[in-house]
């Protein structure tokens, strides 16, 4: 990973699945179904480029850290994505089992000369197109998800909506979250992770909601379960639930945002799933 050392949508709309680096404890089952379950850990960093910098420009100097990974063969490997909606920015998505992991991942990185000779270079050339660059951690949150593990080989965009509880509210917040999961568990191609904010501007009360999809025909589906969710729960517990969220969140927005196979190092299960869309050069 790249280390640096040193819109408000309807309620219903909240959710789907996010996965990166496996659990141990359940690899072996992700790995028969070509699913990955969610990290533990999330570090999120997310560059703002300059303007008319985006595109071609910004894709040459991330191969950079691309290359310098598969170069070293790095164990830890990241998604990269660029934004549809929203202001210009990349994101890069990268998953740990542990903080100690991520300690050790960093550990590793400054130990190889070699390896940080050449992020170091892959730094300077990225930083020029950069307007800022900030980095925010996140813990998965297992008991407000639902069927997260996902085919991340065969996805194509994500959608991410971030949630803003009002101060105080963290367990109507779950207790909101657990309705959805009875409710969408009634939709068989519903599945989401939940992440909760540990680090970064905002922590403590901010929740992430990440939805990978194969397509934006995906979000076609999201718009006709919205308007199906009030005759699967009942009038009376859609309201509860729309009062509950009324009182609970102080702002939600989300966007889209597209995979970027040049900006990311992923995986073999997921380059071998696709390798037309995850090896271009």
């Amino acid at each position: 990973m790249k280390h640096r050392f040193g819109s408000t949508v309807p309620l219903c709309l909240l959710f789907a699945g996010l996965c990166f680096t496996p659990a141990v404890t359940t690899a072996a089952q992700a790995q028969a179904a070509q699913t990955t379950p969610p990290p533990k850990v999330l570090e999120i960093t997310t560059e703002v480029v300059k303007a008319y910098q985006g595109g071609t420009p910004h894709e040459k100097t991330e191969t950079l850290f691309a290359q310098a990974a598969r170069d070293a063969k790095w164990p830890e490997h990241y998604l990269g994505l660029t934004s549809v909606t929203g202001r210009e920015r990349a994101i890069f998505l990268q998953g740990y089992d542990s903080f100690a992991d991520w300690q050790k991942d960093m550990n590793a990185s400054h130990k190889d000369a070699a390896y940080s000779a050449k992020i170091d270079a892959a730094l300077a050339a990225d930083s020029a197109l950069l307007e800022s660059v900030t980095t925010s951690a996140y813990a998965y949150r297992d008991d407000l998800s639902l069927r997260a593990p996902v085919d991340i080989g065969h996805m194509r965009y994500f959608e991410i909506s971030i949630f803003h509880v009002r101060m105080g509210h963290e367990k109507d917040w779950e207790s909101l979250s657990k309705m959805y999961m009875t409710a969408y568990d009634k939709v068989p191609d519903a599945h989401w992770a939940t992440f909760e904010k540990m680090y970064g501007a905002d922590s403590g009360n901010t929740f992430i909601i990440v939805s990978p999809m194969k397509s934006l025909g995906e979000v076609d589906q999201e718009i006709v379960d919205d308007k199906n969710l009030p005759s699967t729960v009942g009038a009376d517990q859609m309201r509860k639930m729309m009062d509950l969220g009324a009182s609970t969140i102080e702002s939600i927005e989300s966007n889209l945002y597209a995979i970027n196979p040049k900006m990311s190092y992923p995986t073999d299960n997921w380059a071998q799933a696709d390798p037309d869309f995850w090896n271009q050069k």
